[in-house]
């Protein structure tokens, strides 16, 4: 249903970074960029490795806030050690422990996740929903 969405950061590069991380452990990669120091309306795009965008960082420095409560991004993870990287490349990059690696229940027998909140205060996930590989 969804092309692809876009995030508004108040730092490019720090967030540049956190991402790189975090989606570089789902196997997700910087797929376009345009970072000019000083400039207007710079931007960074995620996808698959030889794809188009799924995710575009874009640089608000100005009255950039996150969503309000309820809203989140969910990544589709390859495995639960995927999900398990995301959480910690995550936090190594800046991001906030919002619910480390693990079984929710709730959500299904096989729901493997990890929430995190983003430099800005954006809500993520990473989660595979099948059983253990």
């Amino acid at each position: 249903m969804l092309h692809h969405a876009s995030l508004g950061v108040s730092d490019i590069e720090r967030s540049a970074a956190f991402y790189d991380a975090a989606l570089a452990a789902l196997g997700y990669v910087r797929v376009w960029d345009d970072i000019r120091p000083g400039q207007t309306d710079q931007a960074v795009g995620y996808g698959p490795p030889g794809g188009g965008d799924k995710l575009a960082i874009k640089h608000r420095p100005k009255g950039q806030r996150p969503p309000g409560p309820g809203f989140h991004l969910a990544f589709a993870a390859p495995s639960r050690a995927a999900v398990d990287r995301f959480h910690a490349a995550a936090i190594a990059h800046g991001g906030r422990d919002n619910g480390g690696p693990g079984l929710r229940l709730d959500y299904g027998e096989h729901y493997y996740a990890a929430f995190v909140i983003d430099p800005d205060g954006h809500a993520l996930e990473a989660v595979i929903n099948s059983p253990e590989e």
